[in-house]
This record gives C-alpha cells, sequence and structure tokens, in this order.
C-alpha cells in the first residue's frame, strides 16, 4: 500500500485562496474558522461537500504551512486543520513529503521553489509556471529527478469544459475557438489555454501569438498550424468562463462550473505522480503554454 503523504503549503498571493482550499481538500476543515475565510466562494463550495468522503485524507495531510504573515498562516492552519505553522519555508525540508506552491504570482515561483528542488522534494507548482521560458528553464534546471515538478491549471480536469464524442461528430472539423474569462492574462489565461491545449494533441507546432491591451481588456490571438484561438481575458469587467468551439458544421459553448472537483482531481494527479515517479504532465507542453503566456504579454 502507498503511504500517506505529509504534505507542505506555501501560499498566499493577492486574490488566490487555494492555501485555504487545497489543504481543506486533504485535510477537511473547520466550519466555524473556515467562515473568516476573506474568499467567500470557498465556504461555499467545501459546504456542498461530505467530509470525510469527498476529501483525498487516505491519500496525504497538509501538516505544514508557511505564508509571509504569520497571523494568516495560523488562520489556514485553524480553517485547514493544519498542525504547523512555520517560520521560514526551508523549515518544511526533512519534515515532508512533498509541496504545495500555491501562489499564483509566477514571478515569486522560482525563489520559492528552488530550496525544495534543489533538496529533491516533489513541488505542485500553481499556474502559471512562469511568465517567462526564462524562468521555466532555471525551475526545471534545479530538478533532481524528472517528475519532480508538477504544475497545471485545475480547468484541464473539468469534465464540462470537455467535447464528447457524439458533440464532436456534430461539430465537423473544428478549427478555431474563442474563450473569455475575468481577472488577468498573467494569472488567469492559463485556464483558458490549458484545457484548449489539452483536448486538441493535433493542434500542430505554435506558429505565432498575437495580442492588444485596452485597460483591463487583454485580447489575444494564438495560431498553431491546425488550430486558432482567440483569448479574451477581461479584468473587472464581467465575462462569462467559457470556451467556444466552432466546427464546419455549428458551434458549442461549454461553461465552467466544477471548482471543487477539479480541484480535487488535479491534487489527486499531483499525488500519483508523487506516488509513482511519472511525469504526468508532458513537460514540452508546460513549456510551449509558458511561451504562450510569454508571448502574449502586453
Amino acid at each position: 500500500m502507498v503511504k500517506k503523504l505529509k504534505i507542505g503549503v506555501i501560499g498566499m498571493s493577492e486574490g488566490n485562496g487555494h492555501p485555504y482550499s487545497w489543504s481543506a481538500i486533504f485535510n477537511g476543515y473547520d466550519p466555524e474558522a473556515m467562515k473568516d475565510c476573506p474568499f467567500h466562494v470557498i465556504p461555499e463550495y467545501l459546504s456542498k461537500q461530505n467530509f470525510p468522503e469527498d476529501s483525498l485524507s487516505e491519500y496525504g495531510e497538509v501538516t505544514h504551512i508557511w505564508t509571509q504573515d504569520k497571523e494568516v498562516s495560523k488562520h489556514i492552519a485553524a480553517a485547514a486543520k493544519i498542525e504547523n505553522v512555520v517560520e521560514n519555508i526551508e523549515d518544511m525540508i526533512g519534515e515532508v513529503d512533498a509541496v504545495l506552491l500555491a501562489r499564483d504570482d509566477a514571478e515569486n515561483h522560482p525563489e520559492m521553489s528552488r530550496p525544495f528542488l534543489e533538496a529533491g522534494l516533489p513541488v505542485f507548482i500553481d499556474k502559471p509556471f512562469a511568465l517567462s521560458m526564462k524562468d521555466a528553464q532555471e525551475m526545471l534546471s534545479w530538478s533532481t529527478f524528472e517528475s519532480q515538478i508538477y504544475t497545471c491549471s485545475a480547468i484541464r480536469f473539468a469534465e464540462e469544459m470537455k467535447l464528447d464524442d457524439e458533440e464532436k461528430k456534430e461539430l465537423g472539423s473544428i478549427h478555431y475557438i474563442e474563450a473569455s474569462i475575468g481577472k488577468y492574462w498573467d494569472t488567469y489565461a492559463i485556464h483558458l489555454l490549458d484545457p484548449i491545449v489539452t483536448m486538441f494533441p493535433e493542434r500542430g507546432d505554435l506558429l505565432e501569438v498575437k495580442a492588444v491591451k485596452n485597460g483591463e481588456i487583454h485580447l489575444t490571438l494564438i495560431k498553431w498550424k491546425n488550430l486558432s484561438a482567440y483569448i479574451k481575458v477581461t479584468g473587472t469587467v464581467k465575462s462569462p468562463f467559457a470556451i467556444t468551439f466552432y466546427g464546419t458544421e455549428k458551434s458549442i459553448t461549454k461553461k465552467f462550473s466544477s471548482t471543487y472537483s477539479s480541484f480535487k482531481r488535479s491534487l489527486y494527479e499531483f499525488v500519483q505522480q508523487v506516488n509513482t515517479k511519472k511525469q504526468l504532465i508532458p513537460t514540452g507542453q508546460t513549456l510551449e503554454l509558458v511561451k504562450i503566456i510569454e508571448m502574449g504579454r502586453v
């Protein structure tokens, strides 16, 4: 039987509540403490689950936490039942089997991942992996084994965003996609790009990325040999979190809804990668996404 992992979590970054949610997916949570989570959607979707049945508690436990603010760390620890609040991130080394770098400010990923990568610990690096190929290659160079880094958007696992066989048949040949999301290119475009790249392995080589920005509105056209995608990231302007597939016969729009199950699946896959030491998401795919993000920054 595979041993239950001891996991450390690192946070926080502005607008990102993953240390709360990811830890709760493993540990369960304290409803009273979680009520004060600054991200109200998290206690909402946690309250719809049955714990421990819907948790990943049989696979791992988040045992250690570090954030920039010890009081924040203490609150997350109370809300998500984490035993140890550490003073320095390096204090986790030797105490945990794996690390969740649950921050989406990718410019900080190299500095924060390096101690763990060099110590040989598996690390789940939150999306996006990096904002530049330089940073991505640097982190990969610190790896001590091939499958040490796991990184993705959880939306790649959202079943409601995928086309089934019948829909593919109805659409005909697909050569164009439009997708939209709120927030910002650096942190949220990956939620559209990752599932598109995952769903279209025959997209061919990346040929061109053209981006324009008007205030908060960030529009990007991506051209592969066999596919084009138009990505709209709209800042504080409300837009649907959706992907529309345009085929030769019709179009179909898919909207995202499965926050908890998508996070859970991405964390489950990380545990599988840690246990099997097999790279589950091809590094070439990860680097292609980094390249698109870097080329699309304006």
